[in-house]
């Protein structure tokens, strides 16, 4: 269909569970609501024909957004250069949270550049969670009129 895959979750909501489909455009342009809307219908009717899931539940098609999820070791490649939060199951060099820049990928072996200076490096099978870190916005000050006395 041109999409990729990005990450499948199934998560019991308040009231009902969730299959939530997170993709992207195979060809780099961002997606939109036509191409969630597409997604949705043939997996939706898919999921009717095959019947996988025995439970009641609710499909959402997502795209990957600001903050996209790093689940793939080419995801790293891909993103060089970008700031991720990475999360590890099991401390490495005494911590499992690191903040930086991706630097370089090697065999499994992702590099991060953090602010303190220094290269940390994370080797893919051990991370738990990674996300890419949105810019901030640049915030200008507004030129206000003078206030009359």
């Amino acid at each position: 269909m041109g999409y990729g895959l990005v990450q499948v979750k199934f998560a019991d909501g308040s009231k009902r569970k969730t299959l939530t489909i997170m993709a992207e455009r195979t060809d780099e342009t961002p997606m939109g609501f036509d191409d969630c809307t597409e997604i949705s219908r043939m997996v939706g009717a898919l999921l009717e024909v095959e019947d996988p899931i025995t439970t009641a539940y609710d499909l959402e098609v997502c795209s990957p957004g600001l903050d996209r999820p790093l689940t793939k070791l080419e995801d790293y490649t891909r993103f060089k250069g970008w700031e991720a939060k990475v999360e590890t199951m099991i401390p490495v060099d005494g911590r499992k949270r690191f903040r930086g820049v991706i630097k370089a990928v090697k065999g499994d072996a992702i590099t991060l550049t953090m602010p303190e200076g220094f290269d940390a490096d994370v080797t893919f099978p051990l991370i738990r969670t990674a996300k890419l870190v949105p810019e901030q916005p640049v915030q200008t000050p507004v030129n206000k009129p003078a206030k009359k006395k």
